[in-house]
């Protein structure tokens, strides 16, 4: 059941999400933090059996991967050559130019497609798979009935590890699934103490992201509190690109999950502005 929250301008949550989602089509997702509950979805049958490539939304998990196998460390740094090939596919970067070499921050703040595919180079196969699984991004969550399971398979070869680690083959997880993905990180980042090197990575990155990264349009200068979270723009069938953006707010002690999914769009440019607007009624 979804929680009848008051926020601003006198609306629930779900009228918010539904404000912030009238004209597109996708689905919203707020879920609060501390209990996971689900406080609004616009579109229950997309959030719950939309199966979908999670694109780059899944680079913070990519790289808790990549810190575990030893592939990328605090110090770790390249300079970005912008142009990616991975098998036959064009994947360059979009982000600014910078004649400065990137670290793990940066790269997840710009979503550096150069660095993410050198890092997972050579990464054991099974070793992403298997982490996405066990973080339960391809299980249902069980906010809703009739979810669909997503999945991770081994990939079978070198080009095919790189790709499933931006996001863009061997994987496929609902929007829901991100957005429980996404509150359980809220929830490492309140209660972590001690420094934890891959988790210091991913909350520095989500953070650097929304301040100057390709989520800064999702951190409106009007917010009380600043947001944490990742966009993406994964591929579908053909031409088709979705949009997505996946964070949290406050970023430091978070409240709200938020998740914005679209058929059609980017993920900076059209989920992320849709997302800082429900934060904006989130957080008034």
């Amino acid at each position: 059941m979804l929680l009848a929250l008051a926020v601003a301008r006198g609306e629930s949550v779900p009228a918010a999400a539904g404000r912030v989602m009238r004209d597109a089509q996708g689905v919203a997702i707020v879920l609060e933090v501390d209990s996971g509950r689900l406080l609004a979805c616009t579109r229950p049958d997309l959030a719950a059996r939309r199966l979908v490539r999670p694109g780059s939304t899944l680079k913070p998990f990519t790289l808790l991967a990549l810190v575990n196998t030893g592939r990328v460390r605090t110090p770790t740094a390249q300079v970005c050559p912008r142009r990616l090939r991975v098998a036959g596919r064009i994947l360059d970067c979009s982000h600014p130019v910078s004649p400065l070499p990137l670290d793990a921050t940066a790269a997840l703040a710009y979503s550096c497609n150069c660095f993410f595919a050198t890092a997972a180079a050579g990464m054991p196969p099974g070793e992403l798979p298997e982490l996405l699984n066990r973080l339960g991004l391809t299980s249902p969550t069980g906010l809703m009935a009739g979810e669909a399971a997503g999945w991770a398979r081994r990939p079978a070869g070198s080009a095919q590890v790189v790709l499933q680690a931006l996001g863009e083959a061997g994987v496929e997880v609902t929007p829901l699934a991100v957005a429980e993905a996404y509150r359980k990180l809220a929830l490492r980042r309140k209660t972590l103490r001690e420094p934890d090197e891959a988790m210091d990575l991913i909350f520095a990155g989500l953070e650097a992201a929304t301040e100057y990264g390709t989520a800064r349009l999702a951190n409106p200068s009007d917010l009380p509190f600043p947001v944490a979270g990742k966009t993406g723009t994964s591929t579908g069938a053909g031409p088709v690109r979705h949009g997505w953006f996946a964070g949290f707010a406050p970023a430091r002690d978070p409240r709200f999950v938020v998740v914005v999914y679209l058929e059609h769009g980017s993920g900076g440019r059209d989920a992320a502005p849709r997302a800082g607007e429900l934060f904006r009624a989130l957080l008034p």
